[in-house]
């Protein structure tokens, strides 16, 4: 820790030397600044204490903190934000909305802290890297109320929450990198350290054995609700692309049956009447082909026999589309409960049976290239990221095939020396 030394002058004055080794441990060289005064001094300790034993970031040696640099053009980070967000092009307005409730909500906790250590509101131009990293840092830690313990000025926000909100600042930013003339000559955002997306319980994933479906499985009666549920499993597909599967996307008497993956139901801005409308899949991956099953045909087959090719496959024994609210604390919810009642030792949401549909491709060894493909996600990382932890499972095969590859077959006439 820095400490101060009084150092008495010829003339009977005093000054007040800061002294630390830098790095704070005992390799570390010892470093020193003067002040003629206690008060600065103390300021000055308490800096280097708050930077881990280093120098103040924009600290001078002998000079103090200089002067930040004023950028023509810089204006309030939010005001840059939402006209960023107002001229998005290829995203639907309930997109647009949900995005300026982020800017309103969440990235306006943004703040810069100066080289003096005062914080001050963000510009476009005056956050820097660590400003990023601690705005990140707050929302996973979240606020308690100093003034109630127990509560929460704000609460803790979720992995997925707090990424989603940092790819939106990243590309708030980047629009400033890329303005003509640039507004700042680097993205701050760039090498973020961010929690990752199954941090968390409330992001925590939940896969089931096939044994563990079947319980859940034969606690739905209801034969039009057990049917989404084989297909939302056995597909991997998302709840908003499997309810919105129609006629006219399947290809069954074709000697590779197929289903086209080509719309799915999007929320719908809050000022329209209606809660959802018809869109794109989530990615542009998400438009995607997949092969059916043997069962998967016969039940499609079942399902589809005298529709007209607009009419939706997966439809309420009243004939009406499946909203996922009803579905959910109607069927699913219910049958999840009642199978626990049972001993079942887990407690399954809905989603999870995409993931638990990964999980069983990775059972049979299916590459996590051909798995991304089947997901519809957009890159790679996303696979590995969500997944990649379940290949663990395979680390034995792994490592008795390493162990195959040491061994030369005798009768080649070659003989392992071992120590060798």
């Amino acid at each position: 820790m820095a400490s101060i030394v009084e150092r008495p002058k010829k003339d009977g004055s005093i000054t007040y030397q800061v002294r630390w080794r830098d790095g704070g441990g005992r390799a570390g060289g010892i470093q020193t600044e003067n002040f003629g005064e206690l008060e600065a001094a103390e300021d000055f300790r308490d800096l280097v204490n708050a930077h881990k034993q280093h120098w103040p970031h924009g600290w001078v040696r002998g000079h103090g903190f200089v002067e930040e640099e004023r950028i023509p053009g810089d204006q309030p980070l939010m005001d840059f934000g939402h006209r960023y967000v107002d001229r998005l092009t290829g995203v639907n307005e309930r997109t647009r909305e949900d995005y300026a409730r982020d800017l309103r909500l969440h990235l306006s906790r943004l703040v810069h802290t100066t080289r003096s250590g005062l914080v001050v509101p963000a510009t476009v131009c005056n956050v820097v890297a660590d400003d990023v990293q601690d705005w990140v840092r707050m929302q996973k830690s979240g606020v308690p109320d100093p003034d109630r313990p127990g509560e929460w000025l704000r609460r803790k926000a979720g992995s997925k929450s707090i990424r989603n909100r940092h790819g939106l600042l990243f590309c708030i930013f980047q629009a400033a990198v890329e303005a003509d003339p640039p507004l700042r000559p680097k993205n701050p955002c760039k090498g973020t350290d961010l929690p990752r997306i199954d941090d968390g319980p409330d992001e925590e994933m939940c896969f089931l054995e096939p044994a563990e479906y079947a319980r859940v499985r034969a606690e739905i009666k209801d034969p039009d609700a057990a049917d989404l549920t084989d297909w939302l499993v056995t597909s991997g597909t998302r709840w908003g692309e499997a309810s919105a599967l129609q006629v006219r996307d399947l290809r069954l008497n074709s000697d590779k049956p197929t289903v086209s993956i080509v719309r799915a139901w999007k929320k719908a801005p809050r000022s329209s009447t209606e809660s959802f409308y018809l869109g794109a899949p989530k990615t542009k991956r998400g438009r995607r082909t997949l092969r059916l099953s043997p069962s998967q045909v016969e039940m499609l087959r079942r399902r589809t026999v005298g529709l007209q090719p607009e009419a939706f496959v997966f439809r309420t024994a009243l004939g009406y589309v499946w909203q996922h609210a009803n579905f959910y604390s109607r069927k699913w919810q219910p049958a999840v409960e009642a199978a626990v009642s049972k001993g079942l030792p887990k407690r399954p949401r809905l989603h999870d049976l995409r993931h638990t549909h990964v999980a069983w491709l990775i059972a049979a060894r299916t590459p996590l290239p051909k798995i991304q493909s089947r997901l519809g996600h957009e890159s790679i990382s996303t696979t590995v990221d969500l997944y990649g932890h379940l290949l663990e499972s395979l680390d034995d095969e792994l490592s008795a095939v390493v162990d195959a590859m040491l061994v030369v077959p005798e009768q080649q006439g070659l003989r392992m020396v071992r120590g060798a």
